[in-house]
């Protein structure tokens, strides 16, 4: 492997943030990478993340004096690849210094739906860079590698659309769903992000789940039916996320009608089809997959089962790996030439 990449993480100690860091420190392409914090810069990564102390002298070197660095510190080195992992409406903001410059792997909502009447449906407010959504690309990497193989802004998806989408995709586009298709799906509280609210105090959700933004409420459907229009637009997606007490997973059931009864003999065929050849997403079957499977993978596990004309979809995956900073690292993968499967785990930890 040749390549020599710098890499630059804006808001490098949040959850995706750190977890970038994990895996670009062992990345062998990666030979620097600049972490960018607004609130610590200048104190050492260490301080700021304990889990970072005594790094190895391969992996220190490669954050130089292994201090957190500011974002206008961090715009005057030169880099190819930048990771902006802020807050959505934020993001696109904090990455302005290298549109022109590098590629940039927006891991916030920012450039992730082109329409703006959409976009501003979800978010509140219009698009923060429309001149440059043209040129950026849906990084849900088993569906767009070509063009995210070229493209100057990859739009990294959101953690519930991932596990919805990557099963929901192939039988939407083979025309073979009709109808309402209803998701509900569990995440572990690190899906709300690295902050202080009582909502996400362990003591106030332990032995508690609950649904929230029911229906077309949540931000993230907006960014799913994006993405399924251009495949199937006369589906009526109905999206529930719940939160649940755990860490890290996410698990979600999606139940869609097939228009013939038999569509229910090719479900099978269409996954393995879609997914046959993808190192990230494993087909169990029958066989109903859990979140700990996939816990500390970058692997979504797809399972369904059909009853009548019904077909539900079973997917899980670790949101902060295959959600988040581990499909932000295969889509850097994929834009830099490098094997896809570069320093990211393949199976779980559990």
């Amino acid at each position: 492997m040749t390549a020599a990449i710098t890499a630059t993480i804006l808001g490098a100690t949040g959850y995706a943030g750190s977890l970038l860091l994990r895996l670009l420190l062992e990345h062998p392409a990666v030979h620097t990478i600049v972490a960018v914090s607004s609130s610590r810069a200048g104190q050492p990564l260490a301080a700021a993340l304990p889990a970072f102390a005594g790094l190895a002298t391969a992996a220190s070197d490669k954050l130089g004096d292994g201090n957190l660095v500011s974002a206008d510190d961090a715009a005057e080195h030169p880099t190819d690849v930048v990771f902006s992992a802020l807050p959505p409406l934020q993001s696109a903001a904090g990455a302005a210094a290298y549109f022109e410059s590098a590629v940039v792997i927006d891991l916030a909502a920012d450039f992730r739906i082109r329409d703006h009447a959409l976009f501003a449906s979800a978010y509140g407010s219009a698009p923060p860079r429309p001149d440059l959504l043209p040129g950026a690309v849906y990084g849900l990497s088993e569906w767009h590698r070509e063009s995210i193989g070229q493209a100057p802004i990859i739009a990294n998806p959101g953690c519930y659309p991932t596990a919805v989408l990557l099963p929901l995709l192939p039988l939407a586009a083979a025309g073979v769903l009709r109808g309402t298709v209803v998701a509900n799906a569990m995440s572990g509280i690190t899906g709300a992000g690295r902050k202080v609210s009582a909502d996400y105090l362990f003591t106030e959700l332990s032995e508690s789940v609950t649904a929230y933004a029911p229906a077309r409420s949540h931000r993230h459907h907006a960014e799913m039916t994006s993405e399924l229009g251009p495949v199937a637009d006369d589906l009526d997606l109905l999206f529930t996320p719940h939160l649940v007490p755990m860490r890290r997973g996410l698990a979600a059931t999606t139940v869609a009608t097939l228009r013939e009864s038999g569509a229910a003999a090719r479900v099978g065929g269409i996954l393995e089809q879609a997914y046959g050849g993808c190192r990230f997403v494993a087909l169990t079957g029958d066989r109903i997959p859990a979140t700990a499977d996939v816990w500390g993978a970058n692997r979504c596990d797809i399972g369904w089962h059909v009853s009548g004309r019904e077909v539900v979809l079973f997917s899980v995956i670790d949101n902060l790996l295959k959600g988040a900073a581990g499909q932000a690292v295969q889509n850097m993968n994929l834009r830099f030439g490098l094997a896809e499967g570069t320093a990211l785990p393949l199976h779980g930890e559990a």
